[in-house]
């Protein structure tokens, strides 16, 4: 058995933590792949290392003195070392950053030094090969992703390893230039490298114990999903859920690869299993709860619409001609509401109005501001029985106006339209109804 296991910025924000993810890597001989990310904040107040290393930058791009935040970064990795008791120095590694830094040679270069030094440390702790990323994750000249490049080069480099740290984050184009992922690309890399190994599993280590039911800032110690299908992950990640990378899905689910969600500080805690699909019944009805604040509704009204072919697509073209991406479009037989984020929309607000007048030529058109989308998602509401009802009947005692329903085909999520004031408040008994009442 083979598996990738990825450490969070929390998981290496210092040596004692470092000890505890050498512990978890030793425990299993199977976890032979090691992708780190930079140090997070080992307290309240503290600074991530990524974060201290874009300063740094910014300060030598505009002419000023940014030794001193070298140099604090510097001490940061010299602590660990020293506290692992590593005979590791890096003085040539900080002296090529800060000559690199004074030619400017880019931001996305800055911060991946973060991940690159962690992984050197890494690698000396466990005694595994070190695999700098900018030799084996590859970017188009756009900066994007080259996938097929990138697989052929790690599985033809991590073919002669038995064991090998990949710092995350970072990878380069083909002339060198050191590309990075969004913020928390790290996830992307493990991925991509269990993909290439073809690994029976992605365990990607983090501070808390798995996939939460709900935002734990709302509802105070949620239930951690045990289980999880990819297209139950997407569906909450696209609706504000964050765990893990939106990226790090698509390469381990075109192999099969199940990720498991591990809190570093809680080994003993199973965590959430992440797979293609799954004959385990969920413990609740319902897998998850995510929404996000700050949509608006255009609710379109005309006699007769539902005989007028193309009408849809009309008013849509209006949207897709100003830029504006739609949310959800639930529909009536006279009437049509497009769901739009509100910030995208205000400035292009009567563009969109007269472009819909002058394509469709509504009865009325009516617009609505301040909304949250609210999405109820799991496998389990397809076979069970009156899920809308208890979501309707737990939203009426938690005095919550429902502004709009809407629910696919396959019976996989439900998407809840609710004022801004009162999304917090419909999540909470929307989590409650359905995993603490368990009626």
């Amino acid at each position: 058995m083979r598996k990738v296991v990825k450490f969070g910025g929390s998981s290496l924000a210092n040596a004692e933590q470092f000890e505890k993810v050498g512990d978890i890597i030793r425990s299993e001989e199977s976890r032979r792949f090691v992708v780190p990310s930079a140090p997070g904040k080992r307290f309240d107040g503290d600074t991530k290392v990524t974060d201290l290393l874009y300063s740094c930058y910014d300060a030598a791009a505009n002419g000023g003195d940014f030794e001193k935040v070298l140099e604090e970064i510097k001490s940061r990795y010299y602590e660990i070392i020293k506290g692992l008791g590593l005979a590791l120095s890096m003085e040539e590694d900080f002296q090529l950053i800060k000559e690199n830094f004074k030619a400017q040679i880019g931001r996305d270069y800055a911060a991946s030094r973060g991940e690159y030094l962690n992984g050197k440390v890494m690698a000396a702790y466990l005694g595994y090969e070190f695999v700098d990323a900018a030799e084996v994750i590859r970017f188009d000249k756009n900066g994007n992703l080259d996938s097929e490049k990138t697989d052929k080069l790690l599985n033809k480099r991590l073919s002669k390893c038995e064991n090998a740290v990949v710092p995350g984050f970072y990878g380069a184009k083909d002339d060198g230039t050191v590309t990075t992922f969004s913020r928390g690309g790290s996830d992307v890399t493990g991925s991509l490298v269990a993909k290439a190994i073809k690994a029976d599993m992605y365990e990607n280590w983090t501070d808390v114990s798995g996939f939460l039911v709900t935002d734990p800032r709302i509802v105070k110690n949620p239930a951690v999903i045990e289980t999880i299908t990819y297209r139950e992950l997407r569906e909450l990640s696209y609706m504000g859920a964050t765990v893990l990378h939106e990226d790090a899905i698509f390469p381990v689910r075109k192999e099969g690869i199940p990720i498991n969600i591990r809190n570093t500080n809680r080994p003993e805690d199973k965590g959430t299993f992440i797979v293609e699909s799954t004959c385990r019944k969920p413990k609740y009805t319902i897998t998850g709860i995510a929404g996000k604040k700050g949509f608006c509704s255009i609710n379109i009204e005309k006699s007769m619409m539902n005989s007028e072919i193309g009408f849809g697509r009309r008013v849509l073209q209006v949207f897709e001609d100003q830029g504006i991406s739609f949310e959800h479009v639930p529909s009536g037989i006279d009437t049509m509401t497009v769901y739009v984020h509100q910030d995208e929309f205000e400035e292009k607000e009567q563009q969109v109005i007269a472009g819909i007048h002058r394509l469709v030529q509504p009865d009325f058109v009516e617009m609505e501001s301040d909304l949250a989308l609210i999405a109820v998602v799991g496998r389990g509401m397809k076979s069970t029985r009156g899920t809308a009802g208890r979501i309707f009947s737990a939203l009426a005692h938690a005095n919550v106006n429902v502004k709009m329903i809407d629910q696919g085909s396959s019976e996989l999520n439900i998407i809840i339209g609710v004022e801004n004031r009162d999304f917090e408040n419909a999540v909470k008994a929307i989590y409650d109804i359905f995993v603490l009442t368990q009626i």
